[in-house]
């Protein structure tokens, strides 16, 4: 496997030699496939099979209710879905200085990202080689990681610096023991870890990496739109939820459909009849102009226009007046959710407390009735009386994209 250090630059996608790449011999094996397992599988693919993304919007059924409720479907997602493939796990300021690292955790792999003293970035299971541990936690700044259990001591790197007390082992080779890399990228201000195994061809570039494999042909014009690094980050906001991961995203890709029935206030500086819904390869784009164009407000947060980006498969990126959030949904469960909400803002306004109070207010009162929609669907989803639905063909778009993806990745 192979640590790879890469930065992007945002506007100009430079192509970069990797100036080294560290070989480790790498002990994850695949496991074996018992009986159980392959029982498993083979109903999981029957899941699968009962959404037919060759259907039309307009005679189309959507995914039936086990997709968002069986135990066995949400393994199955976890290992097609998110276990390959880029996901966002974080942003630069998070490792903005040499030392500094983050944590995280999707689905059963724990891992940790930091940049060493040399500016580079690394990204590692975050699972002490000796007997399992858990090396870091949280967020913070540290020369190396010392394990809590035994002192087993790895440098930002991943080397094994220190193994204590194993005098008298054999066939102890120091350099195979180092943490197991990641691969790792970085997008404008937005750090991406690839959880599958295997080397990554030193000739791809930058921008055929992430550009292409992460964003598609949407990249220029996520940029065009002002989504870059140049927004200073402002706080973080964490809300766990008795749904499905699905059904937060299906609420965020109706095409604006429940704003007026759900979001009263947030609909009243939005210019809903404007709503406008692009497709990419794997990013659908939203677009409304607001109603604050044009007129004289003490107080506007949402500006002329608002661009709602959703990157496949969880995470989607705000972009609106000074203002850009993120919100990464991570799956927890066949019926929990955790939405990692970062927020983003221009410096212009860094200093003004009262705007910044009022807009986080407003968009805390958006999150709550949005959860509340989201619980409610849980609900009604293991309901016996709801299996599948249909899609409002012309607001739906996005969401039969997210479900056609969702097949590509599950069936294969």
């Amino acid at each position: 496997m192979v640590v790879l250090q890469k930065f992007t630059s945002f506007h100009q996608f430079n192509k970069h030699k990797l100036s080294s790449i560290q070989f480790f011999t790498c002990p994850i094996k695949s496991k074996k496939h018992h009986l159980s397992f392959k029982i498993s599988c083979n109903y999981s693919q029957k899941l699968v099979l009962e959404f037919n993304p060759k259907i039309p919007i307009e005679e189309a059924i959507t995914p039936p209710s086990s997709w968002y409720t069986d135990s066995c479907f949400y393994t199955h997602e976890l290992n097609q879905v998110f276990f390959k493939g880029w996901q966002s796990v974080g942003y630069t300021e998070q490792i903005k200085e040499p030392r500094q690292y983050f944590t995280g955790r999707l689905g059963n792999v724990e891992y940790v990202v930091c940049r060493d003293d040399g500016g580079k970035v690394h990204a590692f299971h975050n699972v002490c080689r000796h007997h399992a541990s858990l090396l870091a936690s949280g967020s913070g700044k540290s020369s190396c990681f010392v394990c809590p259990y035994h002192g087993w001591t790895y440098g930002l790197d991943g080397a094994l610096l220190k193994a204590t007390r194993i005098t008298g082992i054999k066939n102890f080779k120091v350099n195979e023991m180092g943490l197991i890399p990641m691969r790792v990228a970085v997008w404008g201000p937005f750090i991406l870890l690839n959880f599958e195994n295997g080397v990554l061809p030193e000739q791809e570039s930058d921008f055929d990496l992430v550009g292409n494999e992460w964003l598609g042909s949407s990249s220029q014009i996520l940029a065009d739109g002002g989504v870059d690094a140049s927004l200073s980050f402002l706080c973080r906001r964490e809300y766990a939820i008795e749904c499905n991961w699905k059904v937060f995203c299906d609420n965020y890709l109706d095409g604006g459909y429940h704003v007026p029935y759900a979001h009263k206030g947030l609909a009243s500086g939005l210019t809903l009849d404007s709503y406008s819904t692009t497709i990419f390869e794997k990013v659908s784009i939203q677009r409304c102009e607001t109603g604050s164009a044009g007129k004289d407000q003490d107080f506007d947060r949402l500006g002329s226009k608002a661009l709602y980006a959703f990157v496949y498969p969880n995470f989607m990126i705000n972009r609106y007046g000074p203002w850009m959030d993120t919100n990464l949904v991570l799956p927890q469960g066949p019926r929990k959710c955790l939405v990692i909400f970062d927020y983003f803002l221009d410096s212009s306004v860094k200093g003004d407390e009262s705007f910044i109070a009022q807009s986080l207010e407003d968009s805390e009162t958006v999150q709550m009735e949005d959860i509340k929609l989201c619980e409610g669907v849980q609900r009604g989803l293991e309901s016996p009386a709801y299996c599948s639905g249909r899609y409002a063909p012309q607001v739906e778009k996005a969401m039969h994209h997210f479900h056609s993806l969702l097949y590509e990745n599950l069936s294969d």
